[in-house]
C-alpha cells in the first residue's frame, strides 16, 4: 500500500470494513486495540550473531547493522510530510505499538522544546502554542512494514521524551521538563506534566495535563494491567521511583479516567529510611519495599518537589531513572547512570500486596563496551529485555537475557545518537525503534527461514 493523505485513507478503511458511517467514532473505541507483551514466550539462549551491515528493504540504504537473519524498513523519517500534510517532527523518541483495525499504530514521541517567541507547535489543539514537542502517530501496514497514513496526534508539550502504553489502548506521554512560564521564555503553560493519547484515533487529541500524576522531570510509565497502578520514572539525580494508584481504574476495552486523580506514592525500602540504590548493590538480593504518599504532587511556589517529599518521608534515592515496561507480574526500569561504575542498572518490581514489593536488581554494568547508559526498556514477548542505549560512544539497541547476558542486535551504520522506543507488534513478529539524531523510525523483523525464537528476544 503507497503512502494516503488523510481522506483517501479513511475512505478506503471504511470501504474495506462495509461501514460507511460513524468511521471517526468507531475509531474512538479501545476495544479494537490489541496490546503488545502479554504473552511470554520461551526464549533463545541469547544473541543472534555478528552484525552486520545491510540495505533497507524500501530504500536500498545502508542505514543499520544486524545479523544475517533480519531485515529491515525506514519509515517515518523526520521532515517527510505525513498523510495530514504537516512535515514529520523530528528527535523521535519513546514510542509504542498497538493493533487496531488490522494495521499496526505506532504513538511516536518528539522530545523538542520550543519556549521561543517564533516557536509554533506542530499540531492544530495544542497544548502550549509555544511549545514544539509531542507525538505523532504512524499508521503501518503488517505486511509491507510501510507507512499507510501518519499524523500529528498531540502538540504543544515540552520535551516528550518517553511514557507507556496502557492495556485500554492509550499512549501515556511524559514530559521530561520542569519549565514555566518565564521573563527569558513564551510558554503559555506550566510543563512537567503526563498526557493520554488515544492510539486508535485518526486525528489529534486534545491536551489534558493529567497533573495527580505529578509534576516532574517524567520519563516512562508502565501499567500494571491486574490493578491499572501505574508506575512512574524520573530523570533526575536524585530521582524517585513512584507509582499513581487511579481512583477510577480500568480494564481493557474500559478507559480508567486518569483525569478523575487518585493517589501518587514514591517507593521506599521497609525499614531503611533514605536507602539509596545509586551505588553498592547486588544483582539479585531482594529488598522489601512500601510506599510513601506524595501529598503535593502539582508544587506549587513554595512546596517541595515531588522527590523531595518523598525524600523526606523516607523513599530511596535512585539515579536518574529512565524506561519502565510491565512484563511477567513484574515492572521493569532502568536507571541510567547508577551502580558502581556510573554506567547503568536495570531494576525489578514486582508487587506482593496493594502497598507492597519486592525491589530487585536485575544488572548492573561494570563496562562501557557491554552496556553503557541504557535508556529506553522494552520487556519482549518471548521474555527477553530490550535496552536503547544513549550513551557517549557508539550506541547500540541491546538485548538483555533472562540468564542477565547482554547481547549486541542493533547498530547504526552512520549515526552515534541514541536510540529510542523500542517496542514489539503485537503479534510480537516486527520490531520497532527509532535513532533520534537521524529522526528515522526502523521496522526489523526476520527474514523467511529464520525467527525470532533462536535468540532471547
Amino acid at each position: 500500500m503507497g503512502k494516503l493523505n488523510r481522506r483517501s485513507f479513511l475512505g478506503r478503511t471504511a470501504v474495506a470494513g462495509g461501514a460507511v458511517l460513524a468511521l471517526e467514532g468507531l475509531m474512538a473505541s479501545s476495544k479494537m486495540l490489541s496490546l503488545p507483551g502479554s504473552r511470554v514466550y520461551a526464549g533463545g539462549a541469547g544473541d543472534y550473531g555478528p552484525l552486520i551491515a545491510q540495505a533497507s528493504n524500501n530504500t536500498g540504504a545502508m542505514r543499520l547493522k544486524l545479523p544475517a537473519g533480519f531485515q529491515y524498513t525506514v519509515i517515518g523519517t523526520q521532515g517527510t510530510v505525513m498523510g495530514d500534510g504537516r512535515p514529520t517532527p523530528a528527535a523521535h523518541d519513546g514510542m509504542a505499538a498497538f493493533d487496531a483495525y488490522g494495521m499496526i499504530h505506532l504513538v511516536r514521541n518528539h522530545e523538542l522544546q520550543g519556549g521561543a517567541a517564533s516557536s509554533v507547535a506542530f499540531g492544530s489543539i495544542p497544548y502550549d502554542p509555544k511549545a514544539l514537542g509531542g507525538t505523532t502517530t504512524v499508521v503501518v501496514d503488517p505486511v509491507t512494514r510501510l507507512v499507510a497514513y501518519d499524523f500529528a496526534s498531540l502538540s504543544g508539550t515540552v520535551r516528550n521524551c518517553a511514557g507507556g502504553p496502557t492495556p485500554w489502548g492509550s499512549w501515556l506521554t511524559c514530559e521530561e521538563t520542569l519549565l514555566a512560564p518565564a521573563a527569558n521564555n513564551s510558554y503559555t503553560k506550566r510543563h512537567g506534566y503526563i498526557f493520554e493519547v488515544a492510539a486508535a484515533n485518526y486525528g489529534e487529541t486534545t491536551p489534558v495535563a493529567l497533573t495527580a500524576m505529578g509534576r516532574f522531570e517524567h520519563e516512562a510509565v508502565a501499567v500494571d494491567p491486574a490493578t491499572s497502578i501505574i508506575y512512574e520514572t524520573e530523570d533526575a539525580n536524585p530521582s524517585g521511583f513512584y507509582r499513581f494508584v487511579p481512583s477510577q481504574p480500568g480494564s481493557i476495552g474500559q478507559p480508567a479516567n486518569l483525569a478523575a486523580g487518585g493517589t501518587l506514592q514514591m517507593l521506599a525500602v521497609a525499614g531503611q529510611s533514605g536507602y539509596d540504590t545509586r551505588t553498592g548493590e547486588t544483582p539479585g538480593v531482594p529488598l522489601d519495599a512500601v510506599w510513601v504518599n506524595i501529598d503535593f504532587p502539582d508544587p506549587q511556589t513554595g512546596q517541595p518537589s515531588c522527590v523531595n517529599q518523598g525524600i523526606a518521608r523516607g523513599g530511596a534515592r535512585f539515579a536518574r531513572l529512565e524506561g519502565a515496561w510491565y512484563g511477567n507480574g513484574s515492572i521493569f526500569f532502568v536507571s541510567t547512570s547508577g551502580g558502581n561504575s556510573g554506567l547503568g542498572q536495570v531494576w525489578e518490581y514486582t508487587p506482593t500486596g496493594a502497598d507492597t514489593g519486592i525491589l530487585k536488581l536485575v544488572y548492573e554494568s561494570t563496562s562501557s563496551a557491554v552496556l553503557e547508559a541504557p535508556d529506553n526498556l522494552h520487556f519482549t514477548p518471548r521474555g527477553g529485555i530490550l535496552l536503547c542505549e544513549d550513551g557517549g560512544g557508539l550506541n547500540f539497541l541491546r538485548g538483555l537475557t533472562p540468564a542477565g547476558v547482554v547481547f549486541d542486535f542493533v547498530g547504526h551504520n552512520a549515526s552515534n545518537s541514541e536510540v529510542a522506543g523500542a517496542t514489539f507488534s503485537g503479534d510480537g513478529q516486527t520490531l520497532f525503534f527509532n535513532y533520534q539524531g537521524t529522526g528515522e523510525t526502523f521496522a526489523v523483523w526476520p527474514r523467511d527461514g529464520h525467527s525470532w525464537e533462536e535468540g532471547a528476544l
